[in-house]
């Protein structure tokens, strides 16, 4: 596992303990809480500072334009084709991560969100840029992981409420809906250590901390034979 900076983070090491700080705030808050901003910019692609509304709910807090960024330059510089990737955005909310891979390039971008109000406002996005790769599904996350076809998926995409306790089950979903070589971006409220990440049969690729956000990178390897 490396930093964003390129240079080695130890291998194996114990997950670092939940802060008070960290326990049950939602989308990366620290302190007392902040209002969201009411519209993010895509970052690249065909929909380059494109707009995406920010609904005021609480909690929502889109991925943050840096880890966004880095995000998105880690990918291209493993696997800059993004022309027929399949790429599952589990917790939607804003959009803000699937709306980038589509803007990119991707096959088909499947955003799902169960909040109603949020569904609208995706859909909304999705007329407004003319985005015919994207799908907006309601429903739950977790549950649709669980039943998305198994080795299908070259990109999922996991930004959860950080107060939720089954990050392990979505983890292990995710793995299985995705194709061996493909990838699995985690937003979390802690580090994932490399023991832990191969136990749900994924490997470390990146990592970057940004304030309460631990972003991973990480990718499914080939089963053991």
């Amino acid at each position: 596992m490396t930093t964003a900076s390129g240079k080695p983070s130890p291998r194996g090491r114990k997950a670092p303990a939940k802060t008070s700080a960290a326990r049950g705030k939602p989308r990366g808050a620290t302190g007392s809480p902040r209002r969201a901003a009411h519209e993010v910019r895509i970052i690249g692609g065909q929909w380059k500072r494109s707009k995406l509304a920010v609904a005021d709910k609480p909690g929502l807090r889109p991925t943050p334009d840096r880890v966004r960024e880095t995000l998105f330059n880690w990918l291209t510089s493993a696997d800059g084709d993004w022309s027929g990737w399949q790429v599952v955005d589990a917790f939607a909310g804003t959009g803000a991560l699937g709306f980038e891979a589509a803007s990119r390039g991707a096959g088909r971008v499947t955003l799902i969100e169960q909040d109603a109000g949020l569904v609208a406002q995706l859909s909304a996005s999705k007329a407004r840029l003319d985005a015919d790769a994207v799908n907006v599904l309601r429903g739950d996350g977790l549950v649709a992981l669980g039943r998305w076809g198994a080795g299908t998926a070259n990109l999922v995409l996991l930004d959860p409420p950080f107060d939720v306790p089954w990050y392990g089950q979505a983890i292990a979903a995710a793995q299985k809906a995705l194709a061996v070589g493909g990838w699995l971006y985690l937003e979390a409220p802690r580090a994932y250590d490399a023991e832990e990440i191969a136990a749900l049969g994924l490997q470390p690729y990146r990592y970057l901390k940004a304030g309460a956000v631990h972003a991973h990178l990480l990718q499914r390897i080939a089963p053991q034979p």
